[in-house]
């Protein structure tokens, strides 16, 4: 299988919409998911309408049809697939209290940042930001008040036996996906061994003894939702790097980030770390090509000169 082509991107989004329907069905019927029951249906409501809005939009600016029309309901499930990932996604992680709109407004920003937030890649162009965390990292932005769903939701009713088996299944599956679809485990290795770096340079550099501060920066990663984010976000194929030597390098990068936002007593570091990342990834991206066309004008210039002399 080469990089993450059409079937592979395909079944990998079959699966990944299967694990998260699932997590969020048992999340809220057994786990102890803090979040009403009306917040999922609310994310995915937001999260399919502005797909499909933004779909017949672009297919009517630009003379074509619908990619959900010609193939019925299967082709309709297909294309829904990312935005009901990040709907779920949005629902699952923030915490709104009573509130739905906030849901509505971060799935409404993650499927639309697809849209609007893009680069171009060989004729065509790609999003440049994870959507979902996207979503999150602009609602924590815009609205203090809003926080991250609680880290014992997802273990809550599950027992001392629940507490390890659950997160030992999604790294298995996790860990399966990655390697079978998104060929994404040397990003995954890279961004683990990255922040147990961060957790010991804070340890050695901190004010306090080696130990005592290099431990607790570790204790995220005991939590279901660092094991989530690991993943199922921080590898999204569609918007990370497709050789294994930019996978590790996007990896460490993140968790560097990561560490110097929480040294600057920033909270919510994941995820504004990544969105940090792959806003400079699609920055360096841009420059790059402009660099090339530039370079590449001067050279066509007189091949131009001499065809019309």
């Amino acid at each position: 299988m080469r990089g993450w082509d059409g079937q592979a991107r395909l079944g990998g989004l079959r699966r990944f919409a299967i694990a998260i329907s699932v997590l969020n069905v048992l999340g809220h019927t057994w786990f102890g998911f803090e979040q009403a029951w009306a917040v999922p249906f609310v994310a995915l409501a937001t999260a399919y309408g502005v797909e499909l809005l933004l779909e017949i939009t672009d297919a009517a600016a630009n003379g074509r049809r619908p990619r959900f029309l010609g193939g019925g309901w299967r082709r309709v499930v297909d294309f829904l697939l990312s935005a009901h990932i990040s709907g779920l996604a949005v629902g699952m992680l923030l915490y709104t209290n009573a509130r739905l709109w906030p849901v509505a407004f971060a799935a409404a920003v993650a499927v639309g940042s697809k849209a609007v937030i893009r680069m171009r890649a060989g004729e065509g162009t790609r999003h440049v930001m994870n959507p979902s965390n996207f979503g999150i990292a602009a609602t924590l932005l815009l609205f203090p008040w809003i926080g991250i769903a609680p880290p014992y939701q997802f273990t809550e009713n599950l027992g001392a036996v629940g507490d390890w088996a659950l997160p030992a299944v999604i790294v298995v599956s996790g860990s399966f996906m990655n390697w079978r679809f998104t060929r994404r485990l040397p990003l995954i290795a890279a961004w683990l061994t990255g922040f147990v770096a961060q957790a010991a340079l804070r340890g050695a550099f901190g004010d306090g003894a080696f130990l005592e501060t290099a431990l607790p920066a570790l204790v995220p990663m005991t939590g279901l939702a660092f094991v989530l984010f690991t993943f199922y976000m921080v590898t999204d194929p569609a918007t990370t790097p497709e050789k294994p030597r930019d996978q590790i390098a996007f990896g460490a990068a993140v968790a560097a980030v990561y560490g110097l936002l929480v040294s600057l007593h920033i909270v919510f570091g994941l995820f504004f770390a990544l969105s940090t990342v792959s806003a400079a990834c699609g920055v360096a991206a841009f420059l790059t090509s402009r660099a090339r066309q530039h370079a590449a004008a001067p050279a066509a210039a007189p091949a131009l000169a001499e065809r019309t002399s």
